[in-house]
């Protein structure tokens, strides 16, 4: 595949970031593009390496990205483009936002630098609109068969445009005012514009999905009109319910969500209004960052934006290892240090820290109590967190963002209504065909699985659509 020997005469080469001091002054993409010339240099790189890891280990869609990259080199953008659909619906999403698992698993990673996978898929796709690739492709033949799918996330498109293409009327229910989910209104623009969203859901509209926006399942329209009107329902509302922390002083104000943080904001930039609740901006204020993650680093970048006086982000899990580990070996996916674009920014960065206590002012939080700790490993491989003597200490703050992740799907009148079985995290529990307790009722993404990648909410959307497919089949 690629070039024979291309990985010896090309080194890897990433895009990098627009200027530091003139991306934190928008919410434009940060990240830059190569240019046609040095993705197929790139493409170049990839090896026949006679089993690609990158797609059978590293990858959740399977993407069949030796081939992808062939043509790719050989400057067979409709080719690529065709390979690259055939197993993932969303490329301009994953391209962007995916972490890459793919890469750690490159052979090529074995002994020298791994494929840019993740830059040559953002520049297909992008070729692919240039170029007209991007087109509607509705279904030559609609069926009688019509499903409704509950959510618009990343599971809840897969889903519809998966069961769109085999003929099935689909219609898409989302609660807020636009469509997209976690992409749209978690998603800050700085790694993923809207306008990227807004021209799949054109493309998808054009091809025959229905898409009801403002609906909220549950209240707007029942249950049972659900189960009337369709011959199947998937629900694919994702992991909303954040983790919380029990601490003194935990009722004071100006502590918040880091989603509540981010949805406004992404509220903000594409002049929707904020309304019944109390806004939250950095402006001017020293902020802490609680969680080391994505979400966190997407406050960060967020805050540096919005005029935040100082920033702190910290973390209680210790800080991971500049290389791949001995304990984690190839072609698994290794936890590793992994700088952001917002880490550039500004703020400071601590791991190994535990929060004690918010302290307030006026019934605003002023100051938190902090401590480092260590973490210890019993005989039986458990880990535990131990204060270490003397190391606590306090900031000032006027801000609090908790990037902690999430604890499952929460109350929804829509899974109460219809009586649905949970699992042991609070879950929709589902079986082998993802199929929740009621019959013709389906779940795809967080929902069912937790909280997880962006792209392995596509490849669980896009299994469930062929279990409906099954099940209307039948």
């Amino acid at each position: 595949m690629g070039r024979v020997g291309g990985f010896m005469d090309f080194e890897r080469k990433d895009p990098g970031y627009r200027d530091k001091d003139e991306r934190v002054k928008d919410y434009k993409a940060v990240e830059l593009q190569l240019p046609e010339a040095e993705i197929r240099a790139q493409a170049a790189r990839c090896m026949d390496c006679g089993t690609p890891f990158c797609h059978g280990c590293g990858c959740p869609l399977s993407n069949i990205i030796p081939e992808i990259n062939h043509h790719v080199y050989m400057g067979r953008w409709k080719e690529a483009l065709d390979l690259m659909l055939s197993t993932n619906n969303f490329p301009e999403f994953t391209g962007r936002l995916c972490p890459a698992l793919c890469e750690p698993a490159c052979v090529l990673g074995l002994n020298d630098d791994p494929v840019t996978i993740r830059q040559i898929e953002i520049a297909l796709i992008e070729k692919a609109y240039d170029k007209g690739y991007m087109r509607s492709r509705p279904p030559k033949k609609r069926n009688t068969r019509s499903v409704a799918v509950v959510g618009s996330g990343p599971a809840g498109l897969a889903v519809a445009d998966e069961l769109n293409h085999a003929g099935c009327n689909v219609t898409v229910y989302e609660s807020h005012q636009h469509i997209g989910g976690v992409l749209r209104y978690g998603i800050p623009d700085f790694k993923l514009e809207k306008r990227i969203i807004d021209r799949r859901i054109n493309l998808m509209e054009a091809e025959g999905v229905n898409f009801e926006c403002g609906v909220y399942v549950g209240d707007d329209i029942s249950c049972k009109y659900l189960q009337d009107r369709y011959d199947a329902v998937c629900l694919s509302g994702g992991s909303r319910i954040p983790r919380d922390l029990d601490l003194p002083g935990r009722e004071l104000k100006g502590i918040h969500f880091a989603m509540d943080f981010l949805v406004q904001q992404n509220k903000r930039v594409s002049g929707e209004e904020i309304e019944g609740v109390e806004e939250i901006s950095a402006k001017g204020k020293s902020v802490l960052v609680l969680g080391g993650g994505d979400t966190g680093s997407d406050c960060v970048g967020t805050a540096v934006r919005q005029g935040a006086a100082t920033i702190y982000q910290y973390e209680i899990m210790p800080k991971p290892a500049e290389e791949r580990p001995d304990t984690i070996p190839w072609p698994e996916w290794p936890v590793v240090l992994r700088n952001s674009s917002s880490h550039e920014e500004g703020g400071e960065r601590r791991w190994c820290i535990n929060t004690k206590e918010f302290k307030g002012k006026d019934g605003n939080v002023d100051s938190v109590e902090l401590v480092e700790i260590e973490w210890e490993k019993d005989e039986e491989g458990r880990m535990s967190m131990k204060e270490v003597d003397g190391s606590g200490f306090e900031i000032q703050v006027d801000l609090v963002l908790f990037a902690l992740g999430f604890v499952g799907p929460g109350k929804s009148k829509l899974v109460e209504g219809l009586g649905l079985d949970l699992d042991e995290r609070g879950n929709v529990k589902v079986d082998d065909d993802n199929m929740t307790s009621m019959d013709g009722v389906f779940a795809a993404g967080d929902l069912s699985i937790g909280q997880s990648l962006i792209v392995r909410a596509i490849f669980h959307g896009r299994e469930t659509a062929k279990r409906i497919l099954k099940y209307l089949n039948k």
